[in-house]
């Protein structure tokens, strides 16, 4: 399995209870750092704390994350706990209600853009003063090939993910001379909820998102577009070192 060498990291997956988030939990342990898991859902981060703490150190926070007041206190408390804090994976998100844009409930509107929008903002205005004191941070807000394209019936879904990736070009442009990366992988769409042992595309994508912390070129297009070449066994350890070596720019 490739890894990424992260000992003595400390990282903060948002929605890392289930799906994708704690796909990317995992990888994160397993390649060496402490994983601070934030949800809403009290029930499955304590099942994800039980099943990853076998694998590395697990810290978990129940957080609303629309409200900020409730985020700056578990960054206080998260950066208390592991003594710092190097890695954020904004990674909480929700697809919404399908509808026609007309006919589109302005409440369910607001309740996507609050949770995939505001959710990653305010999470990175809470953390990115942790990451200052230190001088290091890699940050990767999880992002869309909807906010690129546009999704059929899911305007606001599509926005979000657009406004994600125009704020993480923001901050990568801010942090850049700090010794903080900002990134944001656009990620196929998949069902949050599907169990890891049913979808090893959860593993690829979990790669692909940590892989940009550190990439400054993009990861050639034939690989994203060909989900067989993302595996273990084609993109390997030599390849992605090879990619690491190139360097580039931000976002």
């Amino acid at each position: 399995m490739n890894q990424i060498d992260l000992k003595s990291r400390a990282a903060i997956v948002t929605g890392g209870a289930r799906g994708i988030g704690h796909a990317i939990a995992t990888r994160l342990l397993q390649s060496g750092a402490s994983v601070a898991l934030w949800d809403r859902d009290e029930a499955a981060l304590a099942a994800a704390k039980a099943e990853l703490s076998a694998i590395g150190p697990v810290h978990t926070a129940a957080v609303d994350l629309t409200d900020l007041a409730a985020v700056q206190n578990v960054a206080a408390s998260t950066a208390a706990a592991f003594g710092k804090i190097d890695i954020l994976v904004n990674n909480a998100g929700i697809a919404g209600t399908n509808s026609k844009t007309w006919e589109a409930d302005p409440a369910d509107w607001r309740r996507v853009i609050d949770i995939n929008l505001n959710g990653p903002f305010y999470c990175c205005h809470s953390v990115i003063p942790h990451m200052l004191k230190g001088g290091y941070g890699r940050i990767v807000n999880i992002a869309s090939i909807a906010g690129k394209e546009g999704n059929p019936n899911a305007a606001h879904y599509s926005a979000s993910k657009a406004a994600v990736a125009a704020v993480t070009r923001g901050a990568a442009l801010h942090c850049r001379k700090s010794g903080i990366a900002v990134r944001f992988p656009r990620m196929l769409r998949i069902r949050g909820d599907k169990p890891l042992h049913e979808a090893d595309t959860l593993q690829t994508l979990a790669f692909v998102a940590l892989a940009w912390m550190d990439l400054v070129v993009k990861i050639p297009r034939a690989l994203m577009q060909r989900r067989r070449i993302l595996n273990d066994r084609v993109l390997n350890d030599q390849a992605m070192q090879s990619l690491l070596k190139k360097g580039c720019s931000d976002a």
